[in-house]
């Protein structure tokens, strides 16, 4: 017996009912009998010519890395992009789009987190005004079909054999990591080429790439071309961290800066919230919290000063002008990937590249530093790119 959807052949995930066999695997996407092919459904496309609107051009090393897509692409092959936060990983993918659309193929975007899902349809509105840029995700089902389709990586079982250009941003992050079931769903999907993006790739991302199952194409520079955040370590007790969390947010929200407070646990996030209160605008968020969408369109409003947020907004949030802190940041949730993610929310505007970003700790891990000198990488990587 094989699950046609989930590749699963493991008998203890077989059960039979009404004298039929079906995958318990990947139940939670629908009951699939063993050997059954997914039902396939007709998704629109159309032949369209449009060009994306942007708020800065190109510049020379984006200019390098988005013919590289290009040329890897029309020799049907896939790519990684492994780029630095705020380096334009989703603007470098337009070229893309638009030469997928204007061959009347359908292009995906495949996103492991729902907040991310709604932030890069918004960008992708912006870009592309002309379009319809769906987001499928919890609380966005009515409308399953567009131009530009942007879901979560759970929501590409609707899809079987729909998507000629799937773009997967940080395939390195939950859920999709190391998820079997997801993997195999995601894979089906896509008929085409698949072009994945993360400043953080995994091993087993790196091992693909030696395998040449894709080619991997790189880009460290930020469009300001301003070096990449390299966070301040304070060392103290959790006392001492509260107390420097306080006097950092009063003095930046003084100077009229918003502030990201990551913590390991949710429960953190309710307390330090709390405290903040008596001296700033703050509500805390994580994946408990009821009205998210609410709370996001309040920060970047500016009705919000201070946001107390577990690692659920380390990926995909742009906020320009934001101030980052790491509470108990040699908490063993904060690894080396998740700290890149976190800081790289810093300093990506043109108006404001510079910005800071503290860890907060008792001791220095492993992690922070391996954070640490990835990011001091990437920074001489960068200076020698554009030096050549």
């Amino acid at each position: 017996m094989k699950c046609l959807r989930c590749h699963n052949t493991d008998p203890t995930f077989f059960y039979k009912d009404h004298g039929s066999w079906y995958c318990r695997k990947c139940i939670s996407f629908s009951r699939l009998d063993a050997g059954l092919h997914l039902q396939k459904h007709v998704y629109r496309s159309r032949k369209v010519s449009v060009r994306p609107k942007m708020k800065f051009a190109y510049t020379k090393a984006q200019k390098q890395i988005v013919q590289q897509i290009l040329d890897g692409l029309r020799q049907k092959k896939d790519l990684f992009v492994y780029a630095a936060t705020g380096a334009g990983k989703t603007e470098i993918t337009y070229e893309a789009i638009c030469m997928y659309l204007a061959e009347g193929k359908k292009v995906g975007f495949a996103i492991s987190r729902r907040q991310v899902v709604l932030e890069i349809t918004e960008r992708l509105r912006q870009a592309f005004p002309s379009l319809s840029v769906v987001p499928v995700t919890k609380g966005y089902t009515d409308v399953i079909d567009g131009d530009i389709i942007v879901c979560t990586m759970h929501q590409l079982y609707r899809y079987p054999s729909t998507f000629d250009l799937l773009i997967y941003d940080e395939v390195d992050a939950f859920p999709f990591a190391g998820n079997e079931v997801l993997k195999q769903i995601s894979l089906q999907s896509c008929k085409g080429q698949r072009l994945y993006l993360s400043a953080t790739p995994d091993e087993e991302n790196f091992k693909e790439i030696e395998k040449g199952s894709m080619k991997m194409v790189c880009l460290f520079e930020r469009p300001h071309q301003h070096p990449l955040i390299v966070p301040q370590v304070s060392k103290g007790s959790w006392i001492a961290q509260i107390v420097w969390i306080l006097f950092y947010c009063r003095q930046w929200v003084k100077d009229k800066k918003q502030i990201l407070v990551f913590v390991p646990r949710k429960k953190d996030a309710e307390r330090i919230a709390h405290l903040l209160t008596l001296l700033v605008r703050v509500k805390p968020i994580h994946s408990d919290t009821l009205d998210k969408d609410e709370i996001m369109e309040q920060f970047h409003h500016k009705e919000l000063d201070v946001l107390v947020c577990t690692t659920l907004l380390e990926r995909g949030i742009t906020v320009p002008s934001v101030q980052v802190l790491v509470y108990h940041a040699d908490h063993s949730v904060f690894t080396t990937a998740s700290l890149i993610q976190i800081f790289g929310r810093v300093g990506r505007s043109f108006q404001d590249p510079e910005g800071r970003g503290i860890c907060l700790c008792q001791t220095a891990s492993d992690s922070i530093r391996g954070c640490i000198r990835q990011l001091q990488w990437m920074n001489r990587s960068a200076r020698s790119a554009a030096s050549r």
